[in-house]
């Protein structure tokens, strides 16, 4: 039995060194990545500063949301862009 948990957890740990050395192989140069972070931090910036844009995403993404915990939840993620009360 011991023998079968060491072999397991020498492949689980193998496994991961080598998703770890693959994530690291990535160009961090990648023309694609780096607009995708640019239009990210645009969008963030666009919750932040515009609370009608914030209402409008907050409708398009939590409306169809059935499940009230999830709905809740999903409100509370744009609630946190908002400015903080004073």
């Amino acid at each position: 039995m011991q023998r079968c948990l060491a072999a397991a957890l020498a492949a689980l740990f193998t496994a991961a060194f080598a998703v770890a050395a693959l994530a690291q192989a990535m160009p961090t140069n990648n023309p694609e990545a780096a607009a995708n972070v640019r239009q990210s931090e645009q969008y963030a910036a666009l919750l932040r500063s515009n609370p009608a844009f914030r209402k409008k995403r907050e409708a398009i993404e939590c409306g169809p949301i059935t499940d009230s915990q999830l709905r809740a939840s999903c409100i509370a993620s744009f609630e946190a862009y908002a400015a903080p009360a004073r």
